[in-house]
């Protein structure tokens, strides 16, 4: 389900990317064929590229948070929670040795 969700949301990036780049070039066109003078043409591309960002930002926070409620919801392990039981396990696995060390 993870991986659904991955591959989702990578294609719902590249299409924003390739959006963005069609963008830039329909802008560069306008530049050359005289329609859009640099000036404006400089301000579109960085308006465009300040929108863009925003909106990379505001999908990184949602992306982060859809990932985290998948997590809670399907009661799944997280990265901390595996580490902490891997020293609670280390931890038992040393106290018996040395308990084991211990008898005669």
């Amino acid at each position: 389900m993870l991986d659904m969700m991955k591959k989702a949301l990578m294609a719902g990036i590249g299409l924003a990317l390739k959006t963005k780049d069609e963008v830039e070039e329909i802008a560069k066109e306008l530049i050359q064929k005289g329609k859009m003078s640099e000036k404006d043409g400089k301000k579109f591309l960085d308006d465009l590229m300040a929108r863009y960002e925003s909106a990379k930002s505001n999908m990184d926070t949602w992306v982060e948070n859809a990932v985290q409620n998948l997590i809670k919801k399907g009661k799944l392990a997280t990265r901390d929670e595996i580490e902490g039981l891997r020293k609670e396990v280390q931890d038992l696995k040393n106290s018996m040795s040395a308990k084991n060390e211990d008898k005669p």
